[in-house]
């Protein structure tokens, strides 16, 4: 088999909450049709990402984009990679943000059976290793809607 060459990712975010995002950005495309977050900042003590969206969610709508990260998260899903050509990467997945120096050779991160990204970031082996997912707080501005979340009580075993 033929080795496998990608580009190298530019940072390592903490695999319990990078999961978290993936799962997130698989709610909010479900849930309300935008485009996976364009903006985020994923660390261990909290994370951000933004949304395209036209108006501010409520607070109803909040409440049910946290209780469907977590009924994703206690489904217990696995976490899995593969290694795809440009042209084997399947249809809906965008390929508008890679770098222009980005390989012929990508990566598809899988949560189960809910989402499926491009992505070089690390992340837990499966969704129960997440924690409980908390929405600590929302802001909107002209056409771009924050959440920032926090995890509690994430696998130790990631520090």
């Amino acid at each position: 088999m033929e080795e496998v060459i990608i580009n190298e990712h530019n940072k390592q975010e903490y695999p319990p909450a990078h999961s978290a995002e993936h799962i997130l950005n698989g709610t909010m495309v479900k849930m309300f049709g935008c485009p996976r977050s364009r903006i985020n900042h994923v660390e261990r003590k909290k994370s951000k990402c933004n949304y395209d969206l036209p108006r501010p969610l409520s607070e109803e709508e909040i409440r049910r984009v946290e209780q469907t990260v977590n009924e994703v998260i206690e489904r217990d899903l696995p976490i899995t990679a593969e290694y795809v050509t440009r042209a084997q990467v399947p249809e809906g997945i965008d390929l508008s943000r890679l770098p222009e120096d980005a390989s012929e050779m990508l990566r598809l991160v899988r949560v189960g059976d809910y989402d499926v990204c491009l992505c070089a970031g690390s992340h837990v082996e499966h969704t129960a290793q997440i924690g409980h997912f908390r929405i600590s707080s929302t802001s909107f501005n002209e056409g771009s809607f924050r959440i920032v979340f926090r995890l509690d009580n994430p696998d130790p075993s990631f520090g």
